[in-house]
């Protein structure tokens, strides 16, 4: 159950990382105004507080891990919200990343 718990914390800070992130780039570079920034700003801070909910207690090993998360939703939100389509270099980028993390948080030590 632990494993299941922070693969889903991962999956919520990445939405809440990814999310406040692209709603600030739409308030500032898209031009969608300040109420974008001010809710990409609250998502962001979201996440800062997702990630201290993870069971493991080492602040290195989740943030190390939560990279190659964040490098596998940034492509996933890329696709359904940009319409972005990640060549074969992206996919197997990001293949790796997840093994990284699986190595990392998930290894028995």
């Amino acid at each position: 159950m632990t494993v299941v718990k922070s693969v889903l914390l991962f999956v919520l800070a990445a939405v809440a990382e990814i999310g406040g992130a692209w709603l600030v780039w739409q308030g500032i570079r898209e031009n969608r105004g300040w109420v974008w920034v001010l809710g990409g700003v609250v998502a962001l801070g979201a996440y800062g507080f997702v990630a201290t909910l993870q069971p493991d207690a080492a602040f290195g090993r989740v943030l190390a891990a939560y990279g190659g998360v964040f490098v596998v939703g940034s492509l996933l939100w890329a696709v359904v919200a940009d319409g972005f389509r990640p060549d074969r270099w992206d996919v197997l980028g990001a293949s790796v990343c997840l093994v990284g993390v699986v190595l990392i948080m998930y290894a028995p030590r």
